[in-house]
């Protein structure tokens, strides 16, 4: 800290920071007999009038013919050269050599008529919300008036006080550099007003902390930031805040409703439909109008879909604003076409695999591209896309760990091909809980892994829930030589209904003579 690290900055009490940030000003005298006509006997000559300068412009006392300063001595008053030594010594510890400190001082006039302990106290209060050292000096060097304007103190007291100095230093400095000190009174105020609308106050600093605070609080009124706490809270504004603060950077009338709006269009009107999408992307506010109205209207036009469709897909993944329109979105849907995919297949695919809007080509799509057409599956079909849907869902890597696993235990390409083109799934689930069910398929119900050829929905079924509970069933009814599909499609429902009926055959007597009689 910088009270330790000099005694220039230590206070003789522990009240110092709230008394010294308006401290009484130096006295002078003012007397109507001009300095220049006075005798050497006690007071000032002309000759002397230079050296005065000297000590009194940068403590911002200018000269004139009708000021005296009240002293003792025929030399310059003790007390004004050790201010001016105090100050250039404190500057020179925050990093600022004589010259900056000459030039900081003849450049802003009201630091220059601001007494050591005003600074000083100032410089106490941005050292106690963790502003020091480069950073300090950087604040200085850019807004020297942090240092005497009288906003500062209400607004460090209130961080330190009802914030527990949590607001990260580098935020209260960005606040410091880019703000107007009169744009700092009323802070607080904005702060208590969002809490009072429902910002949990232990979010509040988290909010502070992901705003730009000059944008967010400083320029604006209480006023406008109530109207729009307000407008947002039809889409759960709250929430949304909290999730996104940087939405409180926006305009309300130029940037957050006509965004809104647009979404809600789309949606048909649907606020409700609109804050669902809100709430699961509130970054989809950080767009513009054109932006977002250029996806639509290219999901309109290129791939043919209605608003309808559109808004559902926003809704399954708000993401897609963020894909760019001719890098990724354009050419992913032209592949769509191009595999056959109506306006209907792709809206369906769209819905079912929405990433594959927003992954790269080069570091994903084309090393997929190249398994899959491996395995066999042909370029320009609708096999391939809905392959290349599932396959967005997984990784690379364990696509072809999928891949090698099936090799592994016998299958062939062309087994996989058709496995795949019955249940495309099967190429995106992770490859650890793939071999678990092979192995209890084959080890622990004794079945042949081809036996997947012809069901190979079975791979996507829940191992422990479904098919260990229900095998263990069937098992004491049935035998071992049941159909996997019969024992894992059927409906939870209807699988009771069954197993209540085995029960209620009499004992010793098989199933098939209670159905023939």
């Amino acid at each position: 800290m910088l009270a330790t690290a000099n005694p220039l900055f230590a206070s003789s009490n522990s009240s110092f920071l709230l008394q010294a940030t308006n401290p009484s000003p130096i006295k002078l005298q003012s007397l109507a007999t001009p300095f220049t006509n006075l005798s050497p006997h006690g007071k000032f000559t002309q000759a002397n009038s230079a050296k005065a300068s000297r000590f009194l412009s940068p403590m911002g006392f200018p000269l004139t013919k009708h000021l005296l300063v009240q002293c003792s001595c025929l030399e310059l008053p003790s007390i004004l050269k050790n201010q001016v030594g105090l100050i250039y010594s404190f500057f020179g510890e925050m990093g600022f050599n004589e010259k900056e400190t000459g030039l900081l001082l003849d450049q802003n006039p009201a630091l220059k008529s601001a007494s050591f302990d005003s600074i000083r106290a100032h410089v106490l209060l941005l050292d106690s919300v963790g502003i020091k050292g480069a950073e300090l000096y950087r604040l200085i060097d850019k807004s020297p008036d942090v240092l005497t304007a009288k906003e500062i103190g209400p607004l460090i007291h209130f961080v330190l006080n009802d914030l527990e100095g949590k607001v990260d230093p580098a935020q209260l400095r960005r606040l410091l550099t880019a703000t107007v000190p009169r744009f700092l009174a009323g802070f607080d105020e904005k702060v208590k007003l969002l809490i009072k609308r429902g910002i949990p106050r232990e979010k509040i600093v988290h909010v502070l902390n992901n705003v730009n605070l000059t944008k967010a609080l400083s320029f604006k009124s209480i006023e406008e930031i109530e109207k729009t706490v307000t407008y947002l809270s039809r889409f759960g504004g709250v929430d949304i805040i909290v999730r996104r603060p940087m939405i409180l950077n926006f305009d309300l009338d130029t940037q957050l409703i006509p965004r809104v709006e647009l979404l809600k269009e789309i949606s048909g009107g649907d606020e409700d439909a609109t804050g669902v999408v809100l709430h699961k992307l509130p970054a989809i506010l950080s767009y513009s109008v054109k932006h977002i109205g250029g996806h639509v209207e290219l999901l309109r036009s290129f791939a043919g879909l209605t608003d309808p469709q559109i808004f559902k897909i926003f809704s399954v993944f708000p993401n897609v604003v963020s894909a760019s329109k001719e890098r990724k979105l354009r050419p992913r849907i032209e592949f769509l076409k191009q595999c056959g995919l109506s306006s209907d297949e792709i809206f369906k695919f769209l819905t079912k695999a929405p990433v594959f809007l927003g992954l790269s080509f080069e570091d994903n799509l084309v090393h997929k591209l190249v398994v899959l057409v491996k395995i066999g599956y042909e370029n320009g079909t609708k096999e391939l896309a809905a392959a290349m849907g599932a396959a967005s869902r997984t990784s690379c890597e364990n696509l072809q760990n999928v891949i090698g696993l099936f090799l592994s235990y016998g299958l062939t390409y062309a087994d996989i091909l058709s496995m795949s083109k019955k249940h495309p799934q099967i190429l995106q689930y992770k490859c650890g809980a793939l071999e678990e069910k092979l192995e209890f398929l084959i080890e622990d119900m004794g079945r042949e892994v081809r036996e997947l050829l012809s069901f190979p929905a079975f791979l996507g079924y829940n191992l422990d829930e479904r098919i260990k509970h229900r095998y263990e069933v069937k098992k004491l009814t049935t035998g071992e030589g049941m159909s996997i599909n019969k024992l894992l499609s059927v409906s939870d429902d209807r699988f009771l209904n069954q197993k209540r009926k085995k029960k209620s055959i009499p004992e010793g007597k098989p199933e098939r003579m209670m159905k023939v009689g």
